[in-house]
């Protein structure tokens, strides 16, 4: 069956959305032994999904460090607590590296705010929001992204939590997989579809003039 996609993914269409939420493996990694055995696992796999949090803050012109970068595979996902162990070595070249495809959204900001914690050089991903121009989808945020393509909704929830608690809560730790992780299903379900062709754009000016 063909799959219908829209150009623009109507805000409103969310609410009524069923919630998706990670449910494989979260390793959380606070130290630098832990970063270089997560980034051994990493490197042995094709494709990574990334994301990163940081603390809000409630102040004009105030902003933390970044906090949290999560990196995720089809099943786990590794929440590095940058908080803690900053960036080492073995997460740089992670990183860094130009053979694995590495896939996320809006990355550009997030490539500052790491920057901003050790200087290193990035390396080449995937941006989600150029990525999906090509199937003629406009929206930017993930959870338009992926409520267009599955038909399910990404929570938003625990997006102003407090990423530098001592101990992350389990509805933190779900919430901040679930950002890595989709960026894996909306890549690979995108390729499909290119590849295979089997997608239609449709507008949603279409269907307010057919509601008229």
């Amino acid at each position: 069956m063909t799959k219908q996609l829209w150009n623009k993914f109507d805000k409103a269409w969310l609410a009524n959305l069923p919630r998706v939420l990670f449910d494989g493996r979260i390793i959380v990694v606070q130290t630098e032994g832990e970063a270089e055995r997560a980034v051994r696992y990493l490197q042995a796999h094709s494709l990574l999904g990334f994301d990163t949090e940081t603390r809000p803050t409630f102040r004009p012109g105030a902003m933390h460090p970044v906090a949290l970068l999560q990196v995720a595979t089809r099943d786990t996902c590794f929440l590095f607590r940058l908080c803690h162990i900053g960036i080492p070595d073995c997460l740089a070249e992670l990183l860094s590296d130009t053979c694995v495809t590495k896939v996320a959204l809006s990355w550009g900001d997030d490539t500052h705010q790491l920057l901003r914690r050790r200087k290193f050089t990035m390396g080449s991903f995937v941006e989600l929001q150029t990525y999906v121009r090509q199937f003629g989808i406009e929206d930017m945020s993930l959870q338009k992204l992926y409520g267009n393509v599955f038909g399910q909704k990404v929570s938003k929830g625990q997006q102003l939590s407090n990423w530098e608690a001592d101990v992350l809560t389990e509805a933190q730790k779900r919430y901040a997989a679930t950002d890595a992780w989709a960026c894996v299903r909306l890549y690979e379900e995108l390729e499909r579809l290119r590849v295979s062709r089997d997608w239609e754009i449709r507008k949603v000016l279409e269907i307010k003039e057919e509601r008229i």
